[in-house]
């Protein structure tokens, strides 16, 4: 069957071209990457076992969850919790199978506590974090749905999913901000910055602001001028940083609620607001390019814990991010390329209701772009299977 395919000019200005232009990335230590993290990894988890015992994945969805913000006592120095973090696991999820069981609840958290210890190293996780798994099975129409079409998988849901490329220099610089001030060698040699760590970039014509909330370890803090020499210290690593990314002028701002006079600043004893009242959900942070972008296309749909076969929610947000990545790289003389992938709830997801491209190009002949991009998509959606190993296996990062 002949895939509904299309692709017209964009009549839009492309995001980088417009006086303003905004974007967020919450850190991995955010709450809500927190959750988006857990779930996201019981879904692999389960995924591989499922692969293991039957040779197949088997249904779930893992995408509910919730984090509730436990309590400290917080000083210079040190600190310590007096309410534990609470993790609500939930979402649905294949118990038995072949007349065997899934140890589906030891599953999710062992992989809660895998994944705070890996984000959050400064959290004793056995005695502050307290995790609830809620996770039963799924609506047996929903099961028998994913059954179905041994080849080629049913959507569960009519949803769409959208991408876009490339990304402008603010997009970058937020992006590469966080991930600088999370990576294992600033962790290393500046242990006293935490992981949660919020990017909020606003450009205005040529100039970019940066406004970071970044969470301190009280331990590695002695007092209110170490801290704001580590502040300052932060500040500057970013700028400097800044300058391999782009060559807009750039002023940061950090942890702007700080009140100096009466010591009120952002220390905490673990590294994430997690640990002090604010709490994370599923799918209210990053999108699948691990951005918040309110000036460009983007889906409301919570990738994270769905499952990575025929929940289309995830699978053609992946896929359409992939696929404008992929053109855009290839291409660089298109300026603006956005994806939107459209399922039909019981069909085949590799015969999406429609498969939309916008595409802005100042260089190159339109049709012959028009071309390739209409071939690009029929081979991709054609080949959309192998989209799930790439997700499963982490070899796609989903925010």
């Amino acid at each position: 069957m002949k895939r509904n395919i299309r692709v017209e000019k964009g009549k839009y200005v492309p995001v980088a071209e417009r006086e303003v232009e905004m974007a967020e990335r919450k850190g991995l230590g955010h709450p809500d990457s927190l959750i988006d993290g857990i779930m996201e990894g019981i879904s692999c988890e389960l995924s591989k076992v499922y692969l293991e015992e039957f040779g197949k994945i088997l249904h779930h969805n893992v995408d509910k969850g919730q984090i509730c913000g436990g309590g400290t006592k917080v000083e210079f120095g040190g600190g310590f919790f007096t309410k534990p973090i609470f993790v609500l696991l939930s979402g649905r999820a294949t118990m038995e199978a072949e007349r065997k069981k899934i140890p589906v609840h030891h599953i999710a958290q062992t992989t809660t506590h895998r994944h705070f210890e890996k984000v959050v190293p400064g959290l004793d996780v056995c005695n502050d974090v307290e995790v609830d798994s809620r996770i039963s099975a799924g609506s047996p129409d929903l099961v028998e749905l994913f059954l179905r079409g041994p080849k080629i998988p049913y959507a569960n849901d009519t949803s769409f999913g959208t991408g876009y490329a490339p990304l402008s220099d603010l997009e970058r610089l937020v992006l590469a901000t966080e991930k600088h001030l999370n990576s294992k060698g600033y962790k290393k040699a500046h242990p006293e910055v935490g992981s949660d760590i919020k990017v909020m970039g606003l450009r205005e014509k040529e100039k970019i602001k940066l406004t970071i909330a970044c969470a301190f370890v009280s331990k590695h803090i002695k007092d209110i001028k170490a801290y704001l020499e580590c502040k300052e210290r932060v500040k500057e690593d970013v700028l400097k940083h800044s300058k391999t990314i782009t060559e807009k002028e750039v002023e940061v701002f950090l942890n702007t609620a700080d009140d100096i006079k009466n010591k009120s600043v952002y220390i905490t004893v673990s590294g994430t607001s997690a640990e002090m009242g604010d709490d994370g959900s599923v799918g209210r942070g990053n999108r699948v390019n691990g951005l918040i972008t309110p000036f460009r296309s983007m889906s409301l749909e919570a990738t994270a814990g769905k499952n990575p076969v025929n929940h289309v929610g995830k699978v053609y947000s992946v896929l359409a991010t992939d696929i404008a990545n992929s053109i855009s790289k290839e291409h660089p003389e298109i300026d603006d390329i956005t994806i939107t992938l459209l399922s039909q709830i019981g069909k085949p997801i590799d015969q999406p209701k429609i498969a939309s491209a916008s595409i802005i190009s100042k260089e190159g002949d339109f049709e012959k772009l028009r071309t390739m991009v209409e071939k690009e998509l029929d081979s991709r959606l054609a080949g959309i299977t192998d989209i799930t190993e790439r997700i499963v296996y982490g070899k796609i990062p989903l925010f």
